[in-house]
């Protein structure tokens, strides 16, 4: 299993919001590169990025940044927000990004993401953000009217090798994931399956690992210290 630090960004700044709500925005730093560079010194491997203006605005607007921390700290960093061109992909992974994440265009474009996972394969993932069953779009904005499990499945017969799922009502609130939702994703998809949202302990990193989740997203629990990023990395089977 493989733990991805996330560090989302908004104006140049590393923030948080709960359950998605862009009102609800917390400051951690105005300098994410210092503190992808810092997560890398305890030991990460990866880490998750996202621009909340590019998923918000439908065009990337931190590219920059993200970049710039592909570069100087050499980690294994995915990210997404806002990319909704082939052109957009291509200029992410020349510049050392491994892994591009696609949201709301996956929804609205079936046909254009069958095409890029095609062109781009492991280097391409989903993210498909959930609230009240259905999945939510434009930087979790708006809810369309797709079911989510029937989404998900539909990902993964276009060729997507890995998708990411959140539960938006548990993101942000340190009040623990939803592992229902993850073990019924389990028994359905054989892709590779990245939980995000709410995990708050290491009784629950141990419980996604011996569901045969392959990734966990951890955001708010380690701004606010209640896990700590070396003690995680220190579990048998995570890295």
């Amino acid at each position: 299993m493989i733990i991805y630090p996330a560090i989302d960004l908004f104006e140049g700044n590393a923030v948080r919001l709960k359950r998605g709500d862009y009102s609800q925005m917390t400051v951690y730093s105005d300098d994410p590169v210092s503190v992808a560079l810092g997560f890398k010194e305890d030991g990460a491997s990866a880490l998750h990025i996202v621009d909340l203006e590019g998923a918000r605005d439908g065009k990337p607007a931190n590219q920059k940044i993200v970049t710039q921390i592909a570069s100087e700290s050499g980690l294994f960093i995915q990210t997404g927000g806002g990319i909704r061109a082939s052109d957009t992909i291509n200029d992410y992974l020349n510049a050392g990004v491994k892994r591009v994440i696609l949201g709301t265009i996956a929804v609205s474009l079936p046909g254009f993401l069958k095409e890029i996972a095609g062109s781009f394969g492991d280097a391409i993932a989903v993210s498909v953000d959930i609230k009240d069953g259905l999945v939510a779009v434009k930087g979790w904005t708006e809810v369309s009217d797709r079911d989510a499990f029937d989404f998900c499945i539909t990902v993964e017969q276009l060729g997507v090798k890995t998708l990411i799922c959140t539960d938006i009502s548990k993101d942000g609130m340190l009040s623990g994931t939803n592992m229902e939702l993850y073990k019924t994703l389990r028994s359905k998809l054989s892709m590779n399956l990245i939980a995000s949202g709410g995990v708050t302990s290491l009784d629950e990193i141990k419980t996604l690992f011996n569901l045969g989740i392959d990734g966990v997203i951890l955001g708010k629990a380690l701004y606010s210290g209640g896990i700590d990023l070396r003690e995680v990395l220190r579990l048998k089977g995570v890295r």
